[in-house]
């Protein structure tokens, strides 16, 4: 199966005549010195009529007094057209395809010395202060050399589990500014940036985890593992190393979960690339979680909820040339909700 990435991809896609089509850009971003950062989405449903906007900061203890914080904000504004992500005061801007691109917010977050209230959003959304925010971000990446993925030549997913019709990744860095009320930092780290378009539902994956990270400019990586809840599903990724890209075909990982919400703890996992004949191990400890979530009713009447677990993660690499060095990234864990638990708690 043929994969095509095109320049033309870094923007805007046909909208396509599904009920669900979805074209979105993710982007996160950590200054490694400050343990500051955060990510930034805006997935464009038009024909739906509206877009989700999404931003997340990681914030540290304020003057080395109490403890870290994240500043949240969601907004599903109305729009009727799939011409740009520019909504709900998140704008971005393709300067150069592969190379550049900016973003920017201005407005209100909502501050959370507990982000894992959030897990009943009505109410963390009416116990908590908002303030005044305001972002602005310049992203590079390293060129066509470093991208991951884009649009399949042939349909890889069955009628009713799409995720994506196309999609792509790439390890970038980032500089500028986040301001979250009084207190403002100049950014200078490091992150991954994800495009996707094509009909979605959050309840296509029965799970996935979604691992991204950097240590610096000459090491990061994706590893993806997405479960089906019937068939194996797939496993893979990538490893930026000293300007190579190496493409992974499997990842095998182990998580301990904590609290009777099972959120996700600390991390191990091995990802490997038969084509380089290499593999990485590297472990993570969740810094900062806020628990999402996704609700979609069906034709029968039923409610399916999905949780989707962000946490600002810290990583050290346990084998190969990078050995003992950190960095800092996110993990993200997708879970069906059954009978009040996550359905991936094994893995």
């Amino acid at each position: 199966m043929a994969v095509r990435l095109d320049e033309s991809d870094e923007y805007m896609h046909e909208l396509g005549p599904e009920s669900n089509f979805n074209e979105s850009m993710y982007i996160n971003c950590f200054d490694h010195g400050q343990g500051v950062g955060g990510w930034f989405r805006i997935g464009n449903r038009a024909n739906e009529g509206y877009a989700e906007m999404t931003v997340c900061l990681y914030l540290p203890a304020v003057d080395g007094h109490g403890g870290r914080q994240v500043a949240f904000q969601y907004k599903r504004p109305e729009i009727d057209n799939n011409d740009a992500f520019d909504a709900g005061g998140l704008t971005w801007t393709m300067v150069t395809p592969f190379e550049e691109l900016q973003i920017d917010y201005t407005g209100k977050v909502l501050l959370l010395d507990e982000p894992e209230q959030m897990a009943n959003p009505r109410d963390a959304f009416k116990n908590n202060e908002f303030v005044e925010a305001e972002v602005h971000l310049t992203f590079g990446g390293q060129g066509r050399a470093s991208m991951f993925g884009g649009e399949p030549d042939e349909p890889h997913e069955a009628p009713g589990e799409e995720f994506a019709k196309g999609h792509y990744e790439q390890l970038i860095s980032g500089t500028g500014t986040i301001r979250v009320g009084e207190r403002e930092w100049q950014i200078d780290g490091f992150g991954l940036r994800d495009h996707s378009w094509g009909p979605r539902y959050w309840q296509a994956p029965w799970y996935y985890r979604w691992l991204t990270g950097n240590v610096d400019a000459d090491f990061g990586f994706m590893a993806s593992r997405v479960a089906k809840k019937d068939g194996p599903g797939t496993r893979g990724g990538f490893v930026w190393e000293n300007g190579k890209m190496h493409y992974c075909d499997d990842v095998q990982m182990s998580t301990v979960t904590r609290g009777d919400e099972h959120y996700h703890d600390t991390i191990e996992f091995t990802i490997s690339s038969s084509r380089s004949e290499r593999s990485w191990t590297i472990s993570g400890e969740a810094i900062d979680l806020i628990p999402l979530r996704n609700r979609r009713q069906t034709p029968d009447g039923d409610w399916l909820q999905t949780r989707i677990s962000e946490a600002f993660t810290k990583w050290t690499v346990r084998s190969g040339e990078f050995e003992g060095r950190t960095g800092f990234g996110m993990s993200e864990y997708l879970d069906q909700i059954i009978d009040d638990a996550p359905v991936g708690i094994a893995e």
